[in-house]
């Protein structure tokens, strides 16, 4: 789920808004959320208005959690006065989940309705942080930023195998720029450094490196489906003589099924085109391919299994890339990361070693899958 996102300190100053009161329904949890929530709008005013509520509000569902939702686009539509109309949210983050339960053993642990969904203390009832500029301060010093802007893009983990396996370590983040509900505000900034550490080497090298920066407009379709189309820039860093320079468009979509008992399946394909030279790789194509397809396997707080096949149909090249994951806070409350493994079979693991066929194996930690 993305980042928490803020109501902006202008929709309280709007006078339309002021006259229209939103009612939204209770959901039973935040998996009955995920199919949207019912939202009624009220004008209690005494001239027409525009079918908008407000972008962000939230709710409390009926397990405790309470969750932040933005609203769904809808066709234009006016409100009479002492009218109504529906509107359909989804939520995009929490306000606060609920407490544990005490341990088990005790007749309140075993009446009480459903634990908490992390397994760690619970979140402070508060509402949203006002939006603006967050600063966080340590032994190193202080340091601000928009923090509630950023939210995760690939999996964070380092993952360490035997033999020319060696360490894989990927850092990555998204960072939506303008806030808004405007085609701006779609806009999302993502990077994802991805790097090989050979520790069957003298002095353990980092033998190669990916930058990929990129940048993409989203635009969530239905409450189970988001669109997004974009560029992305793929590079080993290098000079001209041995400098690889991928850019490619892309169209990708993900879209949720929901299996019951707290299963999902996502679906995440994915096409590009190459645009403007590939630096000294002018048949990366035909390794990395044209197309890709996603599919992650995961129950809450639970076991995660993703996999990703890529390729090219005409050259018969490609890969396929497993991760699995398991949250270690089920085991110890006070351990915040995942037990995490990665596999990788294909071409193209690493940018400058594109045309090598490599078969890998790695178990590590991820700090977000």
């Amino acid at each position: 789920m993305r980042c928490l996102i803020l109501l902006p300190l202008a929709l309280f100053a709007s006078p339309a808004l002021a006259q229209l009161r939103a009612v939204p329904t209770q959901p039973a949890s935040e998996r009955d959320a995920l199919r949207g929530v019912e939202v009624i709008l009220i004008n209690e005013g005494a001239v027409a208005v525009a079918a908008e509520g407000p972008r962000v509000i939230e709710v409390t569902a009926a397990d405790g959690t309470r969750l932040v939702l933005e609203r769904l686009p809808a066709p234009a539509a006016t409100i009479a006065p002492g009218g109504f109309a529906k509107a359909r949210y989804v939520p995009t983050g929490y306000a606060a989940r609920p407490a544990p339960p005490p341990a088990s053993g005790t007749a309140l642990a075993d009446s009480v309705g459903a634990p908490w969904r992390d397994g760690g203390p619970a979140a402070p009832a508060a509402a949203p942080p006002e939006a603006g500029e967050q600063e966080r301060s340590g032994a190193g010093g202080a340091a601000a930023g928009f923090l509630d802007r950023f939210s995760p893009h690939e999996p964070v983990y380092g993952a360490f195998g035997l033999g020319d396996a060696g360490g894989k370590l990927q850092l990555s983040f998204a960072f939506q720029p303008i806030a808004g509900d405007g085609a701006l505000g779609q806009l999302r900034f993502a990077y994802t450094q991805t790097m090989f550490w050979r520790l069957d080497l003298p002095s353990g090298p980092f033998a190669h490196t990916t930058y990929s920066p990129e940048i993409y407009a989203e635009r969530r379709v239905d409450p189970s489906a988001v669109l997004a189309l974009g560029w992305r820039h793929d590079s080993n860093g290098e000079g001209p003589a041995t400098s690889i320079d991928s850019n490619r468009i892309f169209l990708r979509a993900t879209k949720r099924f929901d299996l019951g008992d707290d299963w999902q399946l996502d679906a995440t394909p994915q096409a590009w085109v190459y645009v403007g030279k590939q630096g000294v790789a002018p048949d990366l194509d035909r390794y990395w391919g044209n197309l890709s397809l996603g599919l992650t396997l995961a129950r809450t707080d639970s076991v995660k299994l993703a996999v990703t096949l890529r390729g090219n149909p005409d050259s018969g090249r490609g890969a396929a890339e497993l991760f699995a994951s398991y949250p270690l806070v089920r085991v110890q409350n006070d351990l915040g990361f995942y037990l995490f493994a990665q596999g990788f079979t294909g071409y193209g693991e690493a940018l400058d070693a594109y045309r090598r066929r490599d078969n890998h194996v790695r178990i590590g930690i991820a700090l977000i899958r």
